[in-house]
């Protein structure tokens, strides 16, 4: 089964005005829709002293009364001290893509769905954490626009008391139309997944047509309000590396905040060191092609 990593998203404030873009520690991030967890991780710190410092914010700092702190929160509360407050839930392992970082091109052997979090399960399970001071659930995948239910899964999520964001990461095949219902019923952030701007790239990597759809995606995103439209790219040398500045393009003028991820192994994906760019040196081509860009 495919397997996905805990990541370290970094934003970078580098006064280049009116430009929206973090970097990504490594490739993916996911719960499974069975029984797993996994936390997210903290970073901060400076560049030889020439940057200014990055930070994530996935987990909340405790508060300064420990008293205040109840038992049932102390589950979010990892070794280190830190309290998580961020759950992922994956919705289902079918994706209507076979990205060729991500799948093998026959797909991958299914959970029996017996196994698998029913609504009801789904809502049960993320009440408890959200009772026990989680404020932000993501919805993944595979590709959780073709459950059958995502309307209502997002409806009662957002329902519950307590959970400030509910948010989902999509590849944008089939958002668009589906977006407007899915703000109704309470999704108040969008990540969607591009990593080429050049439709062949798109077809070549993805094994399936439907780039001019997810550009679709991302505009009714932009249209129905969600400020900003997040946009996940996965760097790949000599496949879309030649791109970077393109994307930080896109934020120029339109409120979407690109998030660079480097491309990381996991079973299936035919991963080539080559083919890794590292975020500090995607960090420093952006820098490099400041004056470009400004």
């Amino acid at each position: 089964m495919m397997r996905r990593y805990a990541s370290k998203f970094i934003n970078w404030h580098l006064g280049l005005k009116n430009f929206s873009f973090s970097m990504v520690g490594c490739e993916a991030e996911s719960y499974y829709a069975s029984r797993n967890r996994k936390c997210q991780g903290f970073f901060s710190g400076h560049l030889n002293g020439s940057l200014p410092k990055a930070y994530a914010t996935y987990c909340a700092k405790l508060p300064e009364d420990p008293q205040s702190t109840n038992l049932a929160s102390d589950m979010l509360i990892d070794s280190f001290g830190r309290m998580h407050t961020y759950l992922r839930i994956s919705l289902t392992e079918r994706c209507n893509l076979r990205c060729q970082y991500c799948m093998p091109a026959e797909g991958v052997e299914l959970t029996p769905s017996p196994q698998l979090l029913s609504q009801d399960e789904i809502v049960h399970l993320a009440n408890l954490f959200v009772s026990s001071g989680v404020d932000k659930i993501r919805l993944t995948g595979g590709e959780p626009t073709i459950r059958k239910d995502i309307e209502d899964i997002c409806l009662q999520l957002s329902n519950l008391k307590g959970l400030k964001t509910l948010a989902m990461t999509t590849n944008g095949i089939t958002l668009a139309r589906k977006l407007p219902k899915l703000k109704e019923c309470g999704l108040t952030s969008v990540n969607i997944s591009l990593d080429t701007l050049v439709p062949a790239k798109f077809e070549f990597l993805t094994r399936r047509k439907g780039h001019e759809r997810v550009m679709d995606s991302i505009n009714a995103a932009i249209d129905c309000g969600y400020n900003p439209v997040k946009v996940n790219c996965v760097v790949m040398r000599g496949f879309n590396d030649d791109e970077i500045c393109d994307f930080v393009e896109l934020t120029h003028n339109k409120p979407i905040n690109v998030r660079f991820i480097e491309f990381m192994p996991f079973d299936g994906n035919v991963w080539n060191v080559k083919k890794l760019v590292p975020y500090m040196e995607m960090l420093h081509r952006v820098v490099r092609e400041n004056s470009f860009l400004a």
